[in-house]
């Protein structure tokens, strides 16, 4: 039926009708079903707002339903949603469709385990490798509504983060994605003012120009406001980055560290912080100061969670905003971060508070004709090695091909943009001559 891999680093993703078709999402549903070790599987599925979205959900509802499962529909609820409701509930397994912050034209389908993680790569070959095999006849399952999902969301997150923001005033950028009911709505629960921008999705406005890929409206918004802290989030509620009164915006890092550097103090850090090799050396520089360790992994959320799994740790993320505390769901969750953010500020302006500085970073994707040819340039790495030991103790360098693009990513980071434009430029100029 594909002939390739589907599974990517966040599951199966892609353009909504071509690529992503009905028959393929039935297919996944059919197989991810088939692959349970349950005598009658009990499946939640929940989505974002793309237009692509319910005829995806029926389709994989119908395949599910086919292999002799029972599909639970939960409707548009961010992604950490359904791993929280798939063990509070007691499922066997949680589908989401989005494709998080690809504009709406895409769409994807990801799983949860039963424990509320994503899957790993051996259960997605496994539900991959079934597609080709003759599905054994079954006695067909149901498909119905599952009401009260939001309520149980909304109520665990408000038994995380007990907080009273009684007197604080906040705008909230919700994507025109999942998260337009959800977090609006604990936060005003805590008791916060709440102004909202991209809470008015129309199938497809999401992502278009706003939420966590796009800061400049939280930004404008905000300086035309009293609010005075804003958060973004992406279109499934995975991730989110943060606006201070100022204007000024704060990544991923900078929240990470400011939550590590609080739940240290606190004596509530497990171990220490994973995080993905494109933190900036700031972060780095910051949590060395606070005696917090640092775990470094590959670009991706999942990998962050197998970290802390493997070290028995709760926190880490990403810089681009999926920030992961397993102490209350082991995924990223752009409205519990945002929360934990604010438990963290305790009334104060993210304008004042300096958790890491972050060093200046001139990042280029260049491309390439193959891009894992990168690994047999000689030339190469010995020039990253060489700007490398110049800059340590000052910055660094990373350079590593795209998991998915002909390019080859060339990041530097130094004290100045002066040096960190000079060194990447170098190594830029570089990789084009021996691999363009």
């Amino acid at each position: 039926m594909t002939g390739r891999k589907l599974f990517g680093t966040d599951g199966v993703r892609g353009e909504a009708g071509t690529f992503l078709t009905a028959e393929l999402a039935t297919a996944l549903g059919r197989t991810a079903t088939a692959s349970l070790d349950a005598e009658r599987p009990q499946v939640l599925i929940v989505r974002d707002t793309r237009e692509s979205g319910p005829m995806l959900e029926s389709a994989l509802a119908a395949g599910i339903a086919a292999a002799g499962g029972d599909a639970l529909l939960g409707g548009v609820l961010p992604t950490p949603a359904a791993a929280i409701l798939v063990k509070r509930l007691g499922l066997d397994l949680a589908a989401v469709v989005s494709a998080s912050h690809n504009p709406y034209r895409d769409n994807g389908i990801k799983f949860f385990s039963a424990q509320g993680t994503k899957l790993d790569d051996e259960a997605e070959a496994r539900v991959e490798g079934l597609l080709e095999a003759e599905s054994a006849a079954v006695e067909p399952g149901h498909v119905r509504e599952l009401n009260g999902g939001l309520e149980d969301y909304l109520r665990a997150l408000q038994a995380a983060f007990p907080l009273d923001l009684t007197g604080q005033h906040v705008l909230l950028d919700c994507a025109h994605g999942a998260t337009f009911r959800a977090a609006p709505a604990i936060f005003e629960r805590l008791g916060a003012t709440v102004e909202t921008i991209g809470t008015e999705p129309d199938g497809r406005n999401i992502n278009d120009g706003c939420g966590s890929t796009h800061l400049d409206r939280l930004a404008a918004a905000i300086a035309a406001s009293e609010a005075t802290i804003g958060f973004a989030f992406d279109g499934d509620g995975d991730r989110v980055l943060a606006v201070d009164g100022a204007g000024r915006t704060h990544d991923g890092d900078e929240l990470i560290a400011l939550v590590a550097r609080g739940m240290a103090k606190r004596g509530e850090l497990e171990g220490g912080v994973a995080v993905t090799v494109m933190s900036n050396y700031g972060f780095h520089q910051a949590m060395e100061a606070a005696g917090i360790e640092v775990a470094v992994t590959s670009v991706g959320d999942r990998y962050v969670l197998d970290e802390l799994r493997a070290r028995q740790w709760a926190l880490g993320g990403e810089q681009s905003g999926h920030i992961i505390d397993t102490r209350f769901v082991a995924t990223g969750d752009g409205t519990a971060a945002a929360l934990a953010t604010m438990r963290e500020l305790d009334g104060g302006d993210l304008a004042t508070v300096a958790p890491m500085e972050k060093l200046p970073q001139t990042l280029v994707n260049v491309e390439v004709a193959d891009r894992e040819a990168i690994a047999g340039a000689k030339a190469v790495w010995e020039a990253v090695d060489r700007e490398g030991e110049a800059l340590e103790g000052r910055g660094r360098v990373l350079l590593r091909p795209s998991g998915t693009e002909p390019l080859v990513r060339v990041m530097v980071e130094a004290p100045s943009e002066e040096e960190a434009a000079a060194v990447c430029q170098r190594l830029v100029t570089l990789v084009r001559q021996e691999l363009a």
